[in-house]
């Protein structure tokens, strides 16, 4: 099972379109399998202080998982964590635009199938 990761517009935690598209697939597989439990951890770009990113991955976190649960999945088989900057897909200084964009996103792991 592939889960992948949606994507942040900068200092923004909203869903885009394209991040519900990866979203609902999300559902649909949980819903093939419910037994499955999976963690979303969200992240930021290194941009802004580490108290201010760490809060707005937080909200990221709780925007992602309450799209999944808003689609009809069960609370408890999501849970959801911010990183802020602590977990950088790209570990980059200076970044680049793009690098910037893949450090802004929301990422799965499945917990339990």
């Amino acid at each position: 099972v592939v889960l992948n990761p949606i994507y942040f517009e900068f200092d923004k935690s909203n869903i885009t379109a394209k991040a519900a598209f990866e979203l609902d697939n999300l559902v649909q597989v949980m819903n093939k399998y419910p037994n499955m439990v999976i963690e979303a951890t969200s992240h930021t770009d290194f941009r802004g202080s580490d108290s201010y990113n760490q809060g707005l991955s937080e909200r990221r976190a709780q925007t992602t998982r309450q799209y999944i649960i808003s689609k009809g999945i069960d609370a408890s088989r999501i849970s959801a964590t911010g990183k802020g900057e602590t977990e950088p897909a790209v570990d980059c200084n200076p970044c680049s635009k793009e690098q910037h964009q893949l450090n802004r996103r929301s990422q799965f792991l499945i917990v339990k199938q």
